[in-house]
């Protein structure tokens, strides 16, 4: 079995995402994540256990938008749990024991090259649209995707929307989630590497959790998905209902995490008496 998890609002949270007030102060959170000494990230203390225990029975893989620089600074995972296996920069690369595994990520390259068009023609299209005025940050993540901070009330819609149409039509897809943009290639997914893990782990039941537009292709590639109440898939189940065949917690911000621990953790018990079940069949 699988456990794949988005982090950022998904597992950990920001201050300002995790909806408790004063929590750091009680105790009840811990921190996650530590950058030149302050903590950016935080983890709901109780849930540690939980999460040891779900990491020891299953494969936990923790699946990030995040750069390998950004993942590696989480010391959640470095101090508490240590996942074989982690996926970085929204697919495009997976990690093994903390290294990268060369042969996906040339693997990732090679589809790009063929099936999207470069990243300077794709940035030279945003660009025309591109200011200061509601543009905040921009990067370009381990030489695979973009992202940019952004001011959305500010955003110039029409205009962007004109340059997506061009954007997409090149073989890469754009997802506006909140602050943010996203210009990734096509071949760039989440579920691609959780289903290359799949079939290399011979895993038959994943479950697994995220909150925003780029995770909707992690939850649909598993067995069994969660969503938190908080996030862009919850909001945009609630403008334009689709039946989707996640469960969503009745919790928001961090006390999100322990609904969906607590998720998965039935849904580790219910594979393991399977298990036991067929085994004894067989005997």
């Amino acid at each position: 079995m699988i456990f794949a998890s988005d982090l950022d609002q998904t597992l950990i949270y920001s201050t300002r995402s995790m909806g408790l007030d004063g929590a750091e102060g009680l105790g009840l959170v811990m921190p996650a994540e530590t950058k030149d000494g302050q903590v950016l990230s935080y983890f709901l203390t109780e849930m540690l256990p939980l999460l040891q225990a779900i990491a020891q029975e299953v494969h936990f893989i923790p699946v990030t938008t995040r750069t390998m620089e950004q993942y590696n600074r989480i010391e959640l995972f470095r101090d508490h749990i240590a996942p074989t296996y982690a996926v970085t920069s929204n697919g495009g690369n997976i990690l093994v024991n903390g290294v990268r595994d060369e042969a996906w990520s040339t693997h990732i390259q090679k589809l790009i090259a063929a099936s999207a068009a470069p990243a300077a023609e794709i940035k030279a299209i945003f660009d025309e649209v591109a200011s200061t005025d509601w543009i905040h940050g921009e990067r370009y993540c381990d030489e695979l995707f973009f992202a940019y901070v952004i001011d959305r009330e500010r955003m110039p819609a029409e205009q962007v929307n004109r340059a997506i149409e061009r954007i997409t039509a090149l073989g890469w897809k754009v997802s506006i989630q909140g602050r943010k943009i996203y210009l990734v290639p096509n071949e760039v997914s989440k579920s691609a590497a959780l289903l290359h893990l799949k079939q290399q782990l011979g895993a038959s039941v994943v479950a697994a959790s995220g909150d925003s537009l780029l995770d909707q292709c992690l939850l649909d590639a598993a067995s069994h998905a969660i969503a938190p109440r908080h996030g862009e898939l919850y909001r945009q189940e609630q403008r334009q209902p689709s039946n989707l065949a996640y469960t969503f917690t009745t919790n928001s911000g961090i006390m999100a995490s322990q609904q969906i621990l607590d998720f998965v953790s039935t849904v580790m018990a219910e594979f393991k008496t399977a298990a036991a079940v067929e085994r004894k069949a067989n005997v």
